[in-house]
Parts: C-alpha cells; structure tokens; sequence
C-alpha cells in the first residue's frame, strides 16, 4: 500500500494527519473473556491516537485459559464428606460457588 514511502516519511505523514502512535512498554496483555481468557506474553502494544480517540494495537504469542476455577480431589473430598453428596455433585457446587467453605455451607442447607 505505502510501497515506495519509507519509516520517517510515513511518521511526518502521519504526524500531518493528527495521528500520535506511541508504543507502551509491557510484559503481557490479558483480556478477560465471559468464559475465558487470552494471554499475550511476551506483548508489544502500541497506542495510536486520531482525532482524539485512542486505539491499541497488540502483537505477541497468545494463548487461551479457562477462567473455570480448578479443584484439587481433597476438596473435593473434602466437600463430599462433609455433606455427604455425590462427587459429581461436589464438584457442581464447587464450580457454582468458587470456594470450598461456600460449597459445604450450600449443600448443607
């Protein structure tokens, strides 16, 4: 597109137009999804302002996490002796509530 234009030339053109393009130093970039998140480590981003709206541009190895909360077998253990339900159940409240304590008080009532 910008063939024949070179670094300096495409920084003053862009400086004509009203466009600030700053790099920002980082170490990584998470966003965080509904239901997952995505890691971009090592990063480099770069924020680019026009007309005094700002945008980001990120470049970097991504990879994908599940933001479910994983559960050690002893808690889950722990909650099925303590209530006296199912594994599949402990584990379903385990999952509903994030936390051990609030699985065992849940499944109690």
């Amino acid at each position: 597109m910008f063939g024949g234009i070179n670094p300096g030339q495409m920084k003053a053109m862009m400086k004509q137009m009203g466009i600030k393009q700053e790099e920002i130093e980082v170490e990584r970039v998470v966003i965080e999804g509904k239901d997952k998140r995505i890691i971009i480590e090592p990063a480099l981003v770069q924020k680019i302002t026009m007309q005094g709206q700002g945008s980001w541009q990120i470049t970097g190895n991504a990879r994908e996490e599940s933001k479910e909360v994983q559960f050690s077998d002893e808690d889950v253990e722990l909650v099925m002796e303590k209530t006296g339900v199912s594994e599949e159940e402990a584990r379903k409240a385990l999952n509903q509530t994030k936390d051990v304590a609030e699985a065992i008080v849940m499944l109690s009532e």
